[in-house]
């Protein structure tokens, strides 16, 4: 007779690589917040009987285990907006999605589906988060985190924004330091124990291929253990190996980021020492389906392959594995995909949706299709995989994933959230907090500005970001810039195109927030003309080791063109400068034009000018080394105040709203020629 035990434990096995070896070690779980492991044990009274059939002589049935995945919630507590399961749905119909309640219940419904489950993410679930989260240093978010049952994360590069200090006080709990003392907006304690405490994060983060260099081991865990009625899976978590070039070199010190494929292929054979069985690798790194394509959620057009044919960063990472990886959740792209045997191909057909079954996945190593997921961003998707593994050996027979809609227009789980409003009221709570100054309008708007970017690699609110710090550092004494530069990276989604709203539009300051949630400051420096022609090269691939096409905006009376197809370090062909006091509404040409560049010939190398860009920008952030080479720096106000103030004094009812198409803007900026 089998008798089934359902038993708690209170650890989970977690290891960490060193220099030397591995060090395993049981992570600790608080006594009020314990972290529990469900391990399902059979025990048979005929040991030597056949284990592929029951007591009966029945064949006994895979095992399932239901792995629950999602990837780059950055803090979004609160529904992100309208999102389809492809861009066939027309506007109009496709629901509001989202929000830690929503996500908590979808969670639940998938979970009582089976008993064997695990709830894992792909990195970003902190940094570049709404004011809801960002505001008490991301504790929301790691509190409703806690609620909706995540158990292993893999860090991303969002993760280290404020460094690795404050990513271990989120894993560990305890309010935020502030001169010594704690800061007022943290523990704020609305999802946690008790007010006025923080618990930390119930999950674990977990750091493959993130090295302290002072001692040579990870930063976190390596990877995690589950164990499933005797099935052990491990989960190993990493980030890109290029973090280091998107964060604050302040957010990364002392850390070493190593290669994603080596690290996973040198973890195996010591996992397989240990008895695990399957292996997840949960990378913080992904890709795009292939153009044209409608964006279905479960679609894996053209592999995942760039534009150009070429392989992804994510498939470039999955055909270096060896065998032994069994699924990879990966992130960071913020796009949905699924390459596995679920995958379809979805064409648009007069309007229609019309699917086809393509089983598929990224090839590893030794040409075996791996599984490949992703759950676009901000708790819009979530990945429901079901790994169905041999009874007696333990090998994985099959992989089914299935990317769902988190709809907020389901009636049953709207009924759920109603019977158990918990994770609702930390949201709600959080909410009345913010309210008053997310709510605080700073400046109206005519129309959309989208952080979407023309072929040029000009965003509308990419420009109007580059004249607020540009106004916020002309003035002599803070800072005498004639020009700023933003990246576009960090003009964040959806820039200031909000759904659902009517123009002119008052912008709220927690709409200014999302767009730049980073808390960076402004520099100014002075540059050469060479040297300024030299960082706007350095945008595009191939030049001074810049690794991604990286356009940044600029700002009021800058003018430049590029050649697309020009070889590296030779693509701007001119920069022409009108001095332009944009301290004044509207802005006003100050000079007459000056051309700095004409037919890629920098006319008087050794002039200089104040250039402003922001601290992560100038720390050679983005990979704009050239900016390590500027002088006379000069720091400056925070970029989220520079933008209120911009918007606040200029366009601010009962001025006149700000309209992109308004002559003295001097929009468009940048041109780009063949």
């Amino acid at each position: 007779m089998t008798i089934r035990h359902f038993a708690l434990s209170c650890a989970l096995t977690a290891v960490a690589v060193t220099g030397i070896g591995l060090v395993s070690a049981p992570v600790q779980a608080r006594s009020a917040q314990p972290i529990k492991t469900i391990a399902f044990n059979d025990h048979d009274d005929d040991r030597d009987r056949d284990h592929d059939h029951d007591h009966h002589g029945r064949p006994r049935e895979p095992i399932k285990i239901k792995i629950i995945g999602f990837n780059d919630y950055h803090g979004n507590l609160q529904s992100p907006g309208t999102f389809g399961i492809n861009t066939v749905v027309p506007a109009a119909q496709r629901p509001a999605v989202g929000g830690a309640e929503y996500l908590a219940a979808y969670v639940a419904r998938l979970k009582a589906q089976n008993m064997l489950n695990v709830v894992v993410g792909a990195g970003d679930f902190i940094g570049a988060s709404p004011l809801i989260s960002a505001l008490f240093f991301d504790e929301p978010a790691v509190e409703t985190l806690n609620k909706i049952g995540l158990e292993f994360n893999a860090v991303g590069n969002h993760e280290f924004d404020k460094g690795s200090a404050e990513l271990k006080r989120l894993q560990n709990g305890g309010c935020k330091l502030t001169n010594s003392v704690p800061d007022p907006n943290s523990c704020k304690g609305v999802g946690s124990n008790a007010l006025g405490t923080f618990d930390g994060a119930k999950f674990k983060w977990l750091s493959a291929n993130v090295f302290e260099t002072a001692t040579g081991r990870t930063l976190l865990p390596a990877y995690g253990i589950k164990n499933f009625r005797g099935v052990k899976v491990a989960f190993i978590g990493m980030t890109l190996k290029g973090t280091p070039s998107i964060v604050t070199p302040t957010g990364v010190a002392g850390l070493e980021f190593r290669d994603e494929a080596e690290t996973v292929n040198a973890l195996i054979p010591r996992l397989r020492a240990q008895g695990v069985d399957a292996v997840v690798v949960l990378v913080h790194q992904g890709g795009f389906q292939t153009s044209p394509n409608v964006g279905d959620i479960n679609g894996c057009d053209g592999n995942l392959k760039n534009a150009d044919g070429s392989d992804s960063e994510i498939a470039n990472i999955v055909k270096r594995l060896r065998n032994g990886v069994d699924l990879v959740i990966s992130g960071h792209t913020h796009a949905a995909y699924n390459c596995s045997a679920n995958t379809v191909d979805v064409k648009n057909v007069n309007g229609v949706a019309v699917s086809t079954p393509r089983p598929t996945g990224l090839p590893n190593s030794e040409g075996r299709l791996v599984p490949v997921t992703s759950a676009s961003a901000f708790g819009r998707v979530l990945t429901d995989i079901d790994l169905s593994v041999h009874p007696r050996s333990h090998k994985v027979l099959a992989v089914s994933a299935t990317n769902r809609l988190v709809d907020r227009t389901d009636v049953a789980i709207n009924n759920a959230i109603a019977t158990d409003p918990s994770v609702k009221n930390i949201v709600d709570g959080y909410n009345a907090l913010v309210s008053p100054l997310a709510n605080a309008v700073i400046g109206t708007i005519a129309a959309p500005l989208p952080n979407a970017a023309n072929s040029a690699g000009e965003m509308p609110a990419g420009s109007l970001i580059a004249d607020a710090q540009l106004q916020a550092t002309q003035p002599a004494a803070l800072g005498g810039a004639v020009m700023a530069f933003m990246n576009a990276g960090g003009v964040r989604n959806p820039g200031f195109a909000i759904a659902g709203a009517s123009y002119p539009y008052n912008v709220t300051y927690g709409n200014a927030f999302t767009v730049q949630p980073f808390g960076n400051s402004l520099v100014t420096m002075t540059l050469t003309a060479l040297q300024l022609k030299n960082l706007l090269e350095q945008q595009f691939v191939g030049c001074q080791g810049q690794i991604q096409q990286r356009i940044m905006q600029a700002s009021n009376g800058l003018k430049y063109s590029w050649s697309a197809a020009a070889a590296p370090c030779s693509k701007i062909v001119d920069v022409v400068l009108t001095p332009t006091d944009v301290t004044v509404t509207p802005p006003v040409a100050t000079g007459a034009p000056e051309t700095i560049v004409a037919n890629g010939v920098v006319q008087n190398p050794t002039k200089t000018y104040r250039v402003t860009v922001n601290n992560f920008m100038a720390t050679g952030g983005d990979g704009f080394t050239v900016l390590l080479g500027g002088t006379n720096v000069l720091g400056g106000a925070q970029d989220i105040d520079a933008l209120t103030a911009y918007l606040n004094a200029g366009y601010k009812s009962p001025k006149p709203p700000y309209d992109p198409t308004l002559p003295a803007l001097a929009i468009p900026r940048i041109t780009v020629l063949p």
